[in-house]
C-alpha cells in the first residue's frame, strides 16, 4: 500500500503529457505539395524585355523571304499543360498527383497529396523517376510502399486519360 500512491501519482504525470500533446500541421499524416509550375514555365510567364538605342549604319536593313520565328511563337509550340489526377483513397492515406505534358510526353510528375509515412518519402521520387521513364503509368510498385504505390499509379493513370 505504501508504494501504490507513488505508482499512481507517477503514473498520471506520466499520462499528462500524452493527454495534452497535439500534432503540428506537418504531422497531420498526409503530405501535401503546393503545385508551383516548373521554373521553365515561370521563365516563359515573365519574359525579360531590355530597351537598347538602334544603331543606324545609313543603309537600309536587308529582308529575306520570310519572316523570323517570334519567340510568342516558339513558345506556343512548347506549352505544357498541366493535368490533375484524382484523389484515390488508400489503406495508408490519399493520394494524387498531377501531371505535366509537353504534347504527348510526361516532363514532370507530382504528388499533390500523399501519406505522411516514412516509406512513401521515400517511394515518392522512385515512382517519378519511373513514370518519367517509362512515358506511362505502368510502373513497378515500390517494395514496403504497395499501397501508395497502387493509389500513385491510378491517380497517374486517370490523370493521362483525362490528357487525351
Amino acid at each position: 500500500m505504501k508504494r501504490a500512491i507513488p505508482v499512481l501519482a507517477l503514473s498520471v504525470a506520466g499520462l499528462v503529457p500524452v493527454w495534452i500533446y497535439s500534432p503540428s500541421a506537418a504531422h497531420e499524416g498526409e503530405l501535401s505539395e503546393v503545385a508551383a509550375p516548373p521554373a521553365q514555365e515561370q521563365q516563359q510567364a515573365a519574359p525579360q524585355t531590355t530597351t537598347t538605342a538602334p544603331k543606324t549604319t545609313g543603309s537600309a536593313p536587308k529582308t529575306t523571304g520570310s519572316a523570323p520565328k517570334t519567340t510568342q511563337q516558339t513558345q506556343q509550340q512548347a506549352q505544357n499543360r498541366t493535368v490533375p489526377g484524382p484523389a484515390v483513397n488508400t489503406s495508408e492515406g490519399t493520394v494524387q498527383v498531377q501531371v505535366t505534358l509537353q504534347g504527348t510526353k510526361i516532363v514532370d510528375v507530382k504528388a499533390l497529396r500523399a501519406p505522411n509515412s516514412n516509406p512513401t518519402r521515400m517511394a515518392l521520387p522512385l515512382l517519378r523517376e519511373s513514370a518519367l521513364k517509362a512515358q506511362s503509368a505502368d510502373i513497378d510498385t515500390v517494395s514496403g510502399a504497395t499501397a501508395t504505390s497502387d493509389g500513385y499509379k491510378q491517380s497517374l493513370q486517370a490523370a493521362l486519360d483525362q490528357a487525351k
